[in-house]
């Protein structure tokens, strides 16, 4: 009976881990450019990219920073910053907005 329910203790972390593993959030930035925080986001595959450590990564980005939103591997969001070089103030609430779309779409 102890191995039963280490087993579907097992399976079901594991479920979790498969629905939150293809999610990744990538933000590309410089040294002169704000950078913010993806602390709040652990569960997730997060980055951080600066452009003078991987320039060929950047051949998409118009601006910095910018935050994608990724889901297996496809773009789904991303937050420009614009010539301000600070991201829209609501960036956090639009990428949350996102991510439970994206979560209540596999259920």
């Amino acid at each position: 009976m102890k191995w039963i329910v280490t087993g579907i203790a097992l399976f079901v972390t594991a479920v979790i881990n498969a629905q939150t593993e293809s999610i990744s959030i990538v933000q590309y930035t410089a040294s002169f450019a704000q950078e913010i925080s993806l602390d709040d986001y652990k569960d997730y595959n997060i980055e951080t990219l600066y452009m003078s450590k991987a320039p060929k990564r950047f051949k998409d980005i118009k601006y910095l920073p910018t935050i994608v939103l990724y889901n297996d591997g496809e773009e789904e969001l991303r937050i420009e910053s614009g010539i301000t070089l600070k991201l829209p103030e609501n960036w956090r609430e639009e990428l949350n907005e996102h991510i439970e779309e994206l979560l209540s779409q596999r259920f």
